[in-house]
């Protein structure tokens, strides 16, 4: 192998390992603005024309923020998206990827809380130069619910903990990050 041939493989891996961090930021990037309903963050994960699946309705990529947030704020007090497993194919400019994911749900009230476990299967396009979403099928296959009173029980172990916010107020926003505000358990 010439010189020019390990230097032409070595800039082939590192177009894929780029690219396929930036599709793991778009996913994980519309689970964090489901979280922190942040509707700029989600729509910009998706491309103009792009689709999001939810149940039998097909929601725009450009409306699904506004639509996650009104949900998320009509049935609970809390929701954190973790994607975990993640697996990416990518062809050139295109790219099919099936991200595992937990949404933890603090119902309202606080005293209830729901765990749904499903995938969410993109097909996402590279198009002048940024990954985006191009049509997103979202799946709930392990759903459970349960007791919430770990935070609200003054004697349970958790009490005081930072709690998060569904704005630009939380502290993952924060530049520098300080020890300073917050709303606590």
């Amino acid at each position: 192998m010439t010189a020019d041939d390990r230097i032409a493989e070595l800039e082939r891996k590192l177009q894929y390992l780029t690219d396929r961090q930036e599709i793991y930021d778009c996913i994980t990037s519309t689970s964090r603005g489901n979280d922190r309903f942040d509707t700029d963050q989600i729509v910009c994960s998706y491309h103009p024309d792009g689709i999001h699946e939810l149940g039998m309705k097909e929601i725009s990529g450009a409306d699904y923020g506004a639509h996650a947030n009104h949900a998320h704020a009509g049935i609970c007090e809390a929701n954190l998206h973790n994607v975990t497993m993640h697996r990416c194919d990518i062809d050139g400019d295109v790219a099919h990827a099936e991200s595992y994911v937990i949404g933890l749900f603090l119902d309202k009230g606080c005293e209830t809380s729901r765990l749904l476990a499903g995938r969410y299967i993109d097909r996402l396009e590279k198009r002048d130069g940024k990954w985006g979403i191009v049509l997103r099928r979202a799946s709930v296959e392990v759903p459970l619910a349960g007791s919430a009173q770990l935070p609200n029980l003054s004697f349970m172990p958790g009490t005081g903990y930072l709690k998060g916010s569904r704005d630009r107020d939380d502290p993952s926003y924060k530049r520098p990050l300080t020890t300073d505000g917050g709303e606590r358990w």
